[in-house]
């Protein structure tokens, strides 16, 4: 099993107060290698709280959550980053490139944490991706020379670049027009297939959800097929 969420709690505001509200309550959830999952349900019924979880951007105020059979939750604030560089991608719904940078730049951002600069085979996979997305012609233009789409694309790549295990996406087509939108999800459909990626989308998009393996729903704290 690649990631597990054992009876996880998670709610905001002040703990023992009218104002706390509960948004994950005892919330127990397998994602297997090389699945293609969906997460829907209604705004403010915590898609975004349950994906930042396993991507260890927030913690849960009880529960575990397991990668690889090791729970992150003992992880020091360092290992934690570095966990979410090597073994995580991120797809937003906002591409967050950075616009003082050229594509090319932006896409190889996330291999220096590690290292002082990109290697031979960073920008060898870098290349293979651009072209496999269909932008590489665009590699020394910045994000304002770009469309939507395309700066969209660069985020997946960007996401890509290090070889993750598990790909979380939020929302990635929601700032796109419909053409934009059904390019990207096949997109990603597409690369989570040839690259073996495991792949978690929270979505509104009816279109991107029908073209997943499974779906599930997430509703008063629970996920249901």
């Amino acid at each position: 099993m690649l990631l597990q969420l054992r009876n996880i709690y998670k709610g905001f505001g002040p703990k023992e107060t009218p104002a706390f509200r509960p948004v994950l309550e005892d919330l127990t959830f397998a994602v297997e290698e090389g699945a293609r999952l969906g997460i829907v349900g209604p705004s403010g019924s915590g898609k975004t709280t349950l994906l930042n979880l396993m991507g260890a951007l927030d913690v849960p105020d009880s529960g575990e959550v397991i990668f690889r059979g090791k729970a992150i939750s003992g992880y020091r604030a360092g290992e934690l980053a570095q966990f979410r560089n090597r073994e995580l991608g991120f797809v937003f719904q906002f591409h967050h490139l950075l616009p003082q940078c050229t594509l090319w730049e932006n896409i190889l951002v996330p291999v220096l944490p590690s290292k002082r600069s990109a290697s031979a085979g960073d920008k060898s996979w870098a290349e293979h991706l651009l072209r496999k997305t269909g932008i590489w012609e665009q590699r020394n233009q910045k994000p304002s020379e770009m469309s939507g789409g395309e700066c969209q694309r660069a985020a997946v790549v960007r996401a890509l670049i290090n070889k993750p295990r598990l790909v979380l996406a939020d929302e990635p087509t929601g700032a796109l027009d419909e053409e934009n939108a059904r390019l990207l999800s096949e997109l990603l459909l597409s690369l989570s297939r040839d690259e073996g990626i495991t792949l978690v989308v929270v979505t509104h998009a009816v279109e991107l959800a029908a073209k997943l393996d499974t779906v599930f729903y997430l509703r008063h704290g629970k996920l249901t097929p």
